[in-house]
């Protein structure tokens, strides 16, 4: 049995067809089913149920649960020795939520690939759910998160921002007079709200909710570009982090901070416990600790 088996095994029992596993390895299905034979002649068991529908024996599903970890752990091997034979080059992927977008990170990557030009760097715009999914079967790096905690078994984080929101209003609004507001002052206000699955949504309702009302909602998004045209066309108001709202560059809006709320966007950066950090990427959790440090 080779190394080269057990990813067969383990790309059949993903999909339950060796077909799309042939297919989304690039190998002939015979060659993965010779493979598959050849594991279960080694072992003494049969790993599949070869009926109308494929499915796991219960050895195969034990064979499935080592194999993960043989194939993990090859992975973090060959990256090791890659890391030592190309030290300063690689890839560094990244998940981010889309209402945090790049700006968060502008600055820490701009230093970063000005100390490390050969090392790619790769933002993929995705929700803290698939982030933290994307962290576990290896296709992230390293994660910014907005809702924390995270399983602490799993995962190791690094608190790196906390962010406290802002009123962003548009200019004729009388509320854009105000120097600084309460959430009580908004109850007449329409509501720009952050998708359902957005931590900050509920925060919110349960904040206004505490003043006495719930928040008329005109609208969800997760993406804040679009949250801001909408306060732009007068179809109401938006909470954003200080440091989407502060910068925003158009003159018919206003942002204005907010008094007596405990509602902040709180920004994690997490990665794998168990899984060997390449060179690349611990140098970037390094310079990300000195950055935000006194963001917290």
């Amino acid at each position: 049995m080779d190394i080269r088996h057990l990813a067969y095994f383990s790309e059949v029992a993903k999909h339950l067809s060796f077909t799309k596993a042939a297919t989304t390895l690039h190998v002939s299905q015979p060659s993965i089913s010779k493979a598959i034979k050849q594991i279960e002649s080694e072992l003494g068991v049969p790993l599949f149920y070869r009926s109308k529908q494929l499915e796991l024996t219960d050895a195969g599903k034990a064979v499935l649960v080592n194999a993960k970890h043989v194939l993990e752990a090859f992975q973090n091997l060959t990256t090791e020795l890659t890391d030592i034979l190309e030290l300063k080059k690689g890839v560094v992927k990244i998940g981010i939520p889309p209402i945090v977008g790049p700006a968060f990170f502008s600055k820490l990557i701009s230093k970063y690939k000005e100390m490390y030009p050969y090392i790619e760097i790769i933002l993929t715009e995705v929700g803290s759910k698939k982030i933290k999914e994307g962290i576990n079967d290896g296709s992230l790096d390293i994660g910014l998160i907005c809702n924390l905690p995270v399983n602490n078994d799993k995962f190791s984080i690094m608190k790196v921002i906390h962010d406290p929101l802002m009123l962003v209003v548009h200019k004729q609004n009388p509320l854009a007079n105000y120097k600084e507001v309460d959430l009580s002052d908004l109850k007449n206000e329409h509501f720009i709200l952050y998708q359902k699955d957005f931590t900050l949504h509920d925060h919110i309702i349960e904040e206004c909710a505490s003043k006495g009302y719930y928040p008329k909602i005109v609208c969800n998004s997760s993406q804040k570009d679009f949250m801001v045209e909408m306060v732009a066309a007068k179809l109401g108001i938006a909470l954003l982090p200080s440091r989407i709202a502060v910068p925003i560059q158009n003159s018919n809006i206003a942002a204005v901070n907010l008094i007596d709320s405990n509602i902040s966007l709180e920004l994690g950066l997490i990665w794998r416990k168990d899984k060997y950090l390449p060179f690349a990427v611990r140098e970037l959790i390094s310079m990300s600790e000195e950055l935000f440090e006194d963001s917290i």
